[in-house]
């Protein structure tokens, strides 16, 4: 009888209660300062990022290798038969090609590795609907089957104070930069079907920014009803406030909001506002 694993990285943003509800583990990716390396959400927190970023902007990387490691002989010391990775795009993390190496080494265990094509709560929603066909009784080559096509109804949009992080960690993908910054051009960034960043809009200003941000959502809720999450960036008082903004709109079927995973935040920069969708097909 299959017994089935879902992990992920620690990109996903899914809050440690629903990890733990659904018995996903998390692979943490690795904050890099000068004199220290720390494990992202274990070892450090997005808040103190932010708060050194005067004195020093860390450096981020892949899981470890012992992490790696230790999560499949966790698994295989548990009983699993099977186990599924649900990682951060590939277009912007080598993550899911380092899983798929050590995961060689451990033969005992079928793993398929599936490459999500975004990040933060579009990731983790995935992880997140994974773990819950593995609770339904949905076989291994069931839910193989299934990620591709729930890959896309999700999708993230965000808007930056600044793209200085962006182009420092050279993350910046199809979207263009520092004459916008010049002239506080504010563009609206998603994930593009190859798992890079592209600019879906632009905006004059922060607020225009955050007022283009809700159009989308309005438009997404205009073909379907859709889960809803405000993520942000050290920015909360401006996350509470798209959250009033957009509560009572028709279609939500639940929202929440919360903060981004500090290695996310390193790229970012503080400041971050950000809607993450997924549409329920059929409601």
């Amino acid at each position: 009888m299959e017994k089935i694993a879902i992990f992920t990285d620690s990109a996903c943003d899914l809050r440690d209660k629903d990890l733990e509800e659904y018995g996903i583990r998390i692979l943490p990716l690795q904050i890099i300062y000068k004199d220290a390396t720390y494990r992202d959400r274990v070892e450090i927190s997005a808040d103190t990022v932010y708060e050194n970023f005067e004195k020093e902007v860390p450096k981020t990387s892949l899981p470890k290798g012992v992490d790696i490691d230790q999560l499949f002989k966790d698994l295989v010391a548990e009983g699993y038969t099977h186990a599924i990775g649900v990682l951060i795009s590939g277009g912007l993390s080598g993550t899911a090609n380092s899983v798929k190496l050590v995961a060689q080494e451990h033969p005992e265990i079928e793993t398929f590795i599936f490459d999500t094509l975004n990040l933060s709560m579009a990731e983790g929603i995935q992880a997140l609907n994974a773990a819950k066909m593995v609770r339904e009784g949905k076989s291994f080559s069931e839910i193989k089957e299934a990620l591709p096509k729930q890959r896309k109804t999700v999708d993230t949009y965000y808007c930056l104070s600044t793209l200085e992080y962006l182009i420092k960690g050279g993350r910046i993908g199809k979207v263009s930069g520092t004459i916008g910054q010049m002239l506080n051009i504010k563009p609206i960034i998603s994930v593009n079907e190859e798992g890079v960043y592209y600019t879906v809009d632009k905006a004059r200003g922060t607020n225009q920014a955050y007022s283009k941000l809700i159009d989308i959502l309005k438009d997404n809720l205009e073909k379907t009803k859709c889960r809803v999450w405000v993520m942000h960036g050290g920015a909360k008082k401006e996350a509470q406030k798209i959250v009033e903004r957009i509560k009572d709109l028709p279609g939500i079927l639940s929202l929440e909001y919360d903060q981004i995973s500090p290695a996310l935040g390193v790229h970012t920069g503080k400041g971050l506002v950000g809607i993450c969708v997924e549409r329920i097909i059929g409601k």
